[in-house]
């Protein structure tokens, strides 16, 4: 039997595993190392992800898109690297492989209340990379990405989804402070040729 593998973008010190896949891997910019996990520290704003193309069945990034800033000029050339962080995230999915992320979105307080949210997301932005408009590829978005859930929630809703205890904990902890939904979730499957 084939292990599935799952990546967890901006993952810190403690990525998440949503889809509870055997081989977990981790990357962020900081450097740390574990034993619980595959780690590897790249700086996944600027660079392209280190793995080969279709690796992981699943990838997610909590809170992470938002980070990556929409437009960089270096030596008078234009970049965009959250275009360029789609694109990688689409080719090291396997086909039919999952994008899963959670970000806040516009107009809700939550997005701007982090001085290091350069980019904002509103509850439509995922039209740029999702069937049938893929609005991106006129900025260079070559992915190919069908909805299967899209939706506002509270942050708290997807947390620890599979521990119970702790999803009540948590549950009841965000419920305090947060009413609204504040985050919009992202799960797309990849549409590749097999």
């Amino acid at each position: 039997m084939i292990k599935k593998k799952h990546l967890d973008v901006g993952c810190g010190s403690q990525p998440r595993n949503p889809f509870d896949s055997e081989e977990l891997y981790g990357i962020d910019i900081i450097e740390q190392s574990s034993d619980d996990f595959h780690y590897v520290q790249s700086n996944i704003v600027l660079d392209p992800l280190p793995f080969e193309d279709s690796t992981f069945d699943s990838i997610s990034a909590y809170d992470f898109l938002e980070h990556i800033p929409r437009l960089i000029i270096d030596n008078n050339k234009s970049r965009f690297p959250f275009i360029d962080f789609m694109n990688e995230a689409y080719r090291v999915l396997k086909p039919n492989g999952v994008f899963y992320a959670i970000t806040p979105y516009y107009p809700r307080n939550e997005a701007f209340v982090d001085p290091t949210h350069v980019n904002i997301i509103s509850k439509n932005t995922y039209q740029y990379f999702t069937h049938p408009k893929y609005g991106a590829s006129i900025y260079g978005f070559v992915g190919k990405f069908k909805v299967m859930r899209m939706k506002k929630i509270k942050f708290s809703q997807e947390i620890n989804k599979h521990n119970f205890l702790i999803k009540l904990l948590k549950n009841i902890f965000y419920t305090l402070y947060y009413t609204k939904k504040s985050h919009l979730l992202w799960e797309f499957r990849a549409i590749k040729d097999e």
